[in-house]
């Protein structure tokens, strides 16, 4: 079988791997613990978390550890909301954001906050003058991914991070799940207040993410207890994930930028390849979009019945984001970026890895080719509508 939904999860590096099971065996003391075992522990800690915030570029107290993308986002809103309500409920997002943040604001607004959901060019791509437009006297958050996880597309975080730092009550988080170790983000005067990262994106272990807070900055705890990761995120830390994340992120530190190049290389051989089947349409962007993820569509043919086609070829993709992928409906982020419904509801996501070749590409194309020939074979003829019009 060939993966080529890297963009639900990765297949974790064997490295990564390794590290883990040395963890479990060896470190598996309690690192607030005063005896040597949780001495031992401690200070694997401490090394991943200095790890973490070299290669983010920030400063080690500002790393927390979380179990992943979803528990990172959920602590950087609510975390915000709750602790700044008295000085205003207005959080500003975009149409096309992950569940783990557009959920988290559908659920505030039903704690009493007014939340601003900007539109989306047609290339899922919000506008910074429209979020200048949105902002208010009572707003206290902007929340805006860097790689949309459908389609791939780059957001201006960059310009929005900077314009926002003339508004300091205004405080700025950004869903980095999906670029990590494929789009460059620094954190350093970015204007980034809070950071949202996951392992497993980038071939680390489940159950292992960071939130990168700005020193200085208070939110609410979400999770009480112990106290650990500075009182943010109590609970004793999944030790064994934590250093599993950091030998992920020092992969990423060697393959640098020659593997984002091999990815963008297999990329534009992708997109090639799908504008040249009859009845495919490409959804994402050429420009500014990350180098791993393709949307394509084929109107008439229903999403899922052509996964499974593929799949009986070898060929593992998916449909619109793994976290919503089972409901029936046409995919929110599409939709909203213009995108016909007949065209959304055939879409399917291929996102690359470390280990596609450009071979895979090839014999996916092929086997892409075939199987939308047949089943287009069996509709009625019909005109295959341009979605770029």
């Amino acid at each position: 079988m060939i993966y080529l939904d890297n963009s639900a999860t990765t297949r974790p590096h064997p490295e990564v791997v390794e590290t883990v099971r040395r963890a479990m065996e060896d470190y598996y003391g309690n690192p607030s613990s005063l005896h040597q075992k949780g001495v031992e522990a401690e200070k694997l800690l401490k090394q991943a978390r200095k790890v973490a915030a070299q290669y983010l570029g920030c400063k080690e107290g500002e790393i927390i550890f979380t179990s992943g993308g979803t528990e990172s986002n959920n602590t950087a809103i609510k975390g915000i909301a709750f602790q700044y309500q008295n000085r205003g409920k207005h959080i500003i997002t975009t149409q096309v954001e992950h569940p783990a943040v557009y959920d988290v604001c559908k659920q505030l607004e039903g704690f009493g906050f007014t939340v601003t959901y900007l539109p989306v060019d047609r290339e899922g791509r919000v506008s910074v003058e429209d979020v200048k437009r949105a902002l208010r006297p009572d707003t206290i958050l902007v929340s805006v991914m860097h790689v949309n996880n459908e389609l791939g597309t780059i957001q201006p975080v960059a310009e929005i991070g900077q314009w926002l730092k003339q508004f300091p009550k205004v405080l700025f988080h950004v869903d980095a799940v999906q670029g990590i170790g494929k789009v460059p983000l620094r954190l350093q005067n970015s204007g980034i207040d809070l950071l949202s990262v996951s392992a497993h994106k980038f071939y680390g272990p489940r159950g292992a993410g960071i939130l990168y807070k700005r020193e200085g900055l208070i939110i609410h705890p979400l999770m009480m207890g112990g106290g650990q990761e500075g009182g943010i995120r109590s609970g004793t830390e999944n030790l064994p994930a934590i250093a599993g994340l950091a030998k992920a992120i020092r992969i990423v530190e060697e393959l640098g930028q020659a593997e984002v190049d091999r990815l963008r290389d297999l990329h534009k051989q992708l997109r090639e390849g799908i504008e040249r089947i009859e009845g495919c349409i490409v959804n994402t962007p050429e420009a500014g979009a990350a180098p791993h993820i393709m949307n394509l569509s084929v109107p008439g043919v229903k999403a899922e019945v052509l996964l499974h086609a593929l799949e009986e070829r070898g060929f593992l993709v998916s449909t619109k984001s793994a976290c919503s992928s089972k409901v029936n409906e046409p995919s929110r982020v599409l939709t909203a970026a213009g995108i016909e419904r007949d065209c959304a509801l055939s879409s399917l996501r291929i996102s690359l890895g470390r280990e596609n070749t450009s071979e895979d590409i090839a014999q996916f194309l092929t086997a892409l080719e075939t199987c939308v020939g047949a089943l287009r074979s069996l509709l009625k003829p019909q005109s295959v509508p341009d979605r770029r019009k």
